[in-house]
This record gives C-alpha cells, structure tokens and sequence, in this order.
C-alpha cells in the first residue's frame, strides 16, 4: 500500500506561521506534522509515500531530505497550488496505481488513526468522528454525510436529508481498481472549470457507483490545523493524549 500526502497549499489563514513555511512544517511539539506523518507511515509498512507540493515546495524537500526514515518519498509538484485541492489530487493520478491512503498535510493524528484505516476490511474507506455535529454558523467542518447505509457526500455543505453524519479526518483509503472512477470523477469537475474547490466535493459522483466502508474514530484525539488557535489546541491538549508524548 503507498501513500498520497496533499501537501501543496498556501495555508493562507495561517499566515503569521505559514508566511515562514508550508503548513506540513509546523512543529507540534518536538516534531513537524510531515515528520508525524511520515514516522506513522513507515510504521505501518507503507511502501512509498508521494507528496503533492506546491507553496514553498523547496522546505519540503530538504524536510524530507533531513528526515531519519527509510521508507521511499516522490514528489509531484502542483504548479496551481494557489487555487483548490482538487488540483493536486488531479497532479497525485501517476501515484494512484496501487491501493493508496489519501491524506491532507494538516491534521494531528493519534497513531491509532491512521492504523485504523490502513487496517480497515473495507477496499475503500473514510474515517469518520462520529462525536462531531458541524457548527452552523461556522460549517467549518468537513462532514461525511451518510444516508441509506451509503456514504453520498464528504463535505462542508450538507444536504438536507441524511441519516447519519461525523465529521470526516481528511483521510482517504482507495483501491487500485477503483481509482479510475474517483479520477473520472475529478476530471469531471476540472472540466467544468471548478478549480477552486476542495477535492472532496468532487466525489460525489464516486460516492454514488463505489459503495464507501466507514472507519469510526470517535473518542482517539486529532486536531486539523486550520488556525492559530488550532495549533495552541494541539499543542496543550491533543498532544498530551498521544502515547509518545514527552518522548519525542
């Protein structure tokens, strides 16, 4: 199994740390989110790790460059990566040609997260944090939406009808012979010229053919770094949850 990390964006309501690095290279306690990320992945037998980069991609590199890990790293450069998410996913399609995790660069995860996923029975799969209601005001979080047994969208506009919901971690399991599918339905969208948007409201077209296993994480600690006040958040409270913490 290989990993896809989406690491190209600007990070633009981080600006007082993002102006600096990309947002993977916050450190939340004595290590970067990419180097979590990557310590996780090999722990897991990932056998190769691809990360999209775009915003300062040079970081990156010489991060990964530095990092004491053995498992392989590529790179995909995002060109547009001022504009939606959807781009470097679209960049990511060369990476898909095994069974994949799809991961956002911006989340504190516990161990135990990511293990759920690689693990899941399921061919396809989301992690969904079933204790989370979206703000509705805010409608900052990204939703798995499930009606009928089926997941019908992973999004932050949620439809009117549903029977179940949680907010979904940014992370994605896709099989080899089912990614076709996700990229026609990307293509999809890059086609009617909606560039801006997240990738994830370009599945929705998946979501109907390819039937979506459900991973449910309610209860282990993660954070998404979106805001100053998430990385304080993560720092005193989430980390603190983490097995290693205070051996880093």
């Amino acid at each position: 199994m290989n990993a896809v990390i989406l690491a190209a964006g600007v990070g633009r309501r981080l600006h007082t740390l993002t102006q600096h690095h990309p947002k993977c290279l916050i450190p939340i306690g004595e290590k970067t989110l990419l180097v979590r990320y990557l310590d996780a992945l090999e722990n897991l037998g990932i056998s190769l790790a691809t990360i999209v980069v775009g915003y300062k991609h040079e970081m990156i590199r010489e991060a990964v460059a530095a990092w004491s890990g053995s498992m392989p790293v590529k790179f995909l450069v995002n060109e547009d990566f001022e504009r939606g998410s959807i781009l470097s996913l679209w960049v990511a399609r060369p990476a898909l040609d095994e069974d994949t995790i799809i991961m956002d660069a911006d989340v504190l995860f516990h161990p135990s997260i990511l293990e759920r996923l690689v693990k899941s029975s399921h061919p396809n799969a989301l992690l969904m944090d079933e204790t989370v209601v979206q703000d509705p005001e805010t409608r900052e979080e990204c939703m798995v939406v499930i009606r009928q047994g089926r997941v019908i969208a992973l999004t932050k506009q949620m439809p009117d009808a549903y029977d179940e919901a949680g907010e979904g971690v940014g992370f994605l399991k896709l099989s080899r012979q089912d990614a076709p599918r996700l990229l026609k339905s990307v293509e999809q969208r890059i086609s009617q010229g909606l560039l801006d948007i997240e990738y994830e409201d370009a599945l929705r077209d998946f979501f109907q053919e390819i039937p979506m296993g459900i991973e449910h994480i309610g209860g282990l600690p993660w954070i998404e770094i979106d805001f100053p006040a998430d990385v304080l958040r993560a720092q005193n409270d989430v980390l603190r949850k983490f097995p290693e913490h205070g051996r880093d």
